[in-house]
């Protein structure tokens, strides 16, 4: 059984993962970390990693941006595996993530969904078939009103998936109302739509003569990310050093 810290246990997503785990019997969170212990969970609460004395094969952080420094440097010292699921680090961040993997096992994807990231594989072959045939491609991602950047970074990814099996030949265009002209064939159109607590939506189009093609996954509640995360825990747990995304989970399991 694989044992899992929680850091952020108290956060929706940390609440939303006790339970999926609750129901797992390949896991189960021996620890959180939180700043404010809301009472409510079944297993110790500490207010740092620091002050954590129970034993545990990886981490699961879905916290704050700014609580993420420490916890890469508790992870690099203690040499303990991590999923990443924080949102919006900086660039500095970013490549403390990358140091991390050196010196312990991270994973971490723009998005933990299962699903997106069997769609991120799908793109690729779609996108090397399609585009040689005149389709253009576009990407409308919609989200809750409160979600803060635009585009998602599930959009970037979507996006860099196709760009990358077409080696990097196209460039991003995230609004066109300052210039009127036609198309450019070499550009992949990204949208954003905010409103309602719309949890997550992604769909992409291939556009053609005579006939469009459409690949779209809606996320109905936050559990696909979290049903996410735990997978990739128990995927992380054991491994090498080393930097780590969905696609090595989907590929262990396939």
């Amino acid at each position: 059984m694989v044992k899992i810290i929680m850091h952020g246990c108290c956060g929706h997503m940390g609440q939303v993962i006790t339970q999926l785990v609750k129901e797992d019997s390949d896991a189960e969170i021996v620890a959180g970390i939180d700043v404010f212990d809301n009472g409510k969970m079944e297993y110790p609460v500490f207010k740092s990693l620091e002050e954590c004395d129970v034993p545990a094969d990886v981490i699961i952080d879905f916290a704050s941006a700014k609580a993420e420094d420490a916890l890469l440097d508790y992870c690099a010292e203690h040499q303990m595996p991590v999923v990443v699921c924080t949102t919006g680090l900086s660039e500095a961040q970013l490549q403390k993530v990358e140091d991390t993997a050196k010196k312990t096992a991270v994973l971490k994807s723009a998005n933990m969904s299962l699903g997106i990231n069997t769609l991120l594989n799908l793109l690729q072959s779609a996108a090397k078939v399609l585009v040689d045939a005149g389709f253009d491609m576009e990407i409308v991602e919609k989200h809750h009103k409160h979600k803060l950047d635009a585009p998602s970074g599930t959009a970037i990814a979507l996006a860099d998936s196709i760009n990358e099996a077409l080696g990097g030949a196209y460039h991003y265009t995230y609004d066109r109302s300052d210039r009127r002209e036609e198309r450019d064939p070499k550009e992949i159109g990204i949208s954003a739509v905010r409103g309602g607590n719309i949890v997550g939506e992604h769909e992409v189009i291939f556009a053609g003569t005579d006939e469009v093609i459409e690949f779209k996954h809606t996320a109905y509640s936050k559990a696909v990310f979290g049903k996410g995360a735990v997978q990739a825990a128990k995927f992380l747990a054991g491994k090498p050093a080393g930097r780590y995304d969905m696609h090595d989970v989907i590929e262990a399991n396939a």
